[in-house]
């Protein structure tokens, strides 16, 4: 079954208004795309739309924050982050206010609207900022529980919302803590960490890789900041190898945050499977998946390659 991100997200929202009347949701004039329009139908005097004012709509929502309420400012990702990010640096994070920044269309999945309005750069754009947290969830159930979390977590956050429909491989019943990474899959060959729907990709790649006698251990890595440093050390430490998979540029995303920490405190072999340095292009949300390599056979590729050196280390 796949559902897309943003409509769980839209339903989400409106649970959370009808759980917490402090929730306001600002919209830069995309309600339907972003579907926040369900929030706006169910509570009008708590929905904003500021148009096509990314910084606008970020200094505004910093507002609400300061006056007690709990904002979620939405618009594609690309823009409201180009347009905002001065006001999301100072207003927001410097500033220490409780805004929930949400950015839409992420990675590929506004594939047909071309190159300017896929965001493969916003992790690498948001976790810079210090005290700014940053949540991909991996499908429609988890999304849920990440408006949850991220309403009663205090502080700035950044969470990444899809408009394709993705593969749904959580349960209820899974729990969902802000920095606390879930293992999908248990094994000893190669550490797999992933965020969004490349954590479905990385989970077929483990079927695959099974038949050659590989197991690799996946792990969903749903907050990108902060990182959870003792799973990925525990991880590690047992299969002395990693591959990271993202949809985003391979510079400065869950990649990159993974590489830095593993360098100052267990220095192994790690491979990439994430967009190269290059903007996307227009064309299906699975069309630039093949294109950009994030698929099921490029993890492949890439547990095979890190295998191989960490092979040639340890001679």
């Amino acid at each position: 079954m796949k559902i897309a991100p943003r409509e769980a997200y839209g339903k989400a929202l409106v649970e959370l208004g009808k759980e917490n009347k402090d929730v306001v949701v600002l919209d830069a004039d995309v309600a339907k795309a972003s579907m926040t329009v369900l929030f706006k139908e169910a509570f009008p005097e708590r929905f904003f739309d500021l148009g096509i004012a990314e910084a606008d709509i970020i200094g505004t929502g910093a507002g609400f924050a300061v006056a007690g309420k709990i904002p979620f400012v939405n618009a594609y990702a690309n823009f409201l982050l180009g347009n905002g990010w001065e006001q999301i640096r100072i207003s927001v994070c410097y500033a220490n206010q409780n805004v929930k920044i949400i950015g839409h269309n992420i990675g590929a999945s506004a594939g047909k609207d071309g190159p300017t309005h896929l965001p493969l750069e916003d992790i690498a754009l948001t976790r810079v900022f210090p005290g700014m947290t940053v949540i991909e969830p991996v499908d429609a159930i988890e999304m849920k529980k990440a408006v949850m979390a991220l309403a009663a977590h205090k502080g700035p956050a950044y969470m990444r919302v899809g408009r394709a429909p993705v593969p749904v491989i959580t349960k209820e019943e899974d729990l969902f803590q802000i920095g606390k990474a879930n293992i999908m899959r248990i094994g000893n060959a190669v550490s797999v960490f992933a965020c969004g729907v490349m954590v479905s990709k990385a989970l077929d790649a483990a079927i695959e890789l099974k038949k050659l006698g590989i197991e690799i251990e996946v792990i969903n890595m749903h907050t990108i900041k902060p990182l959870d440093e003792e799973c990925i050390l525990k991880s590690v430490k047992k299969t002395g190898v990693v591959v990271t998979a993202e949809e985003h540029t391979q510079i400065g995303g869950l990649g990159g945050a993974i590489a830095e920490f593993l360098a100052a405190h267990n220095p192994v072999p790690i491979k990439f499977v994430a967009s190269p340095d290059r903007f996307g292009v227009c064309g299906t949300y699975e069309e630039l998946h093949e294109i950009l390599g994030l698929t099921k056979e490029k993890i492949i590729e890439k547990v095979i390659a890190a295998l191989a050196m960490k092979k040639a280390v340890n001679k």
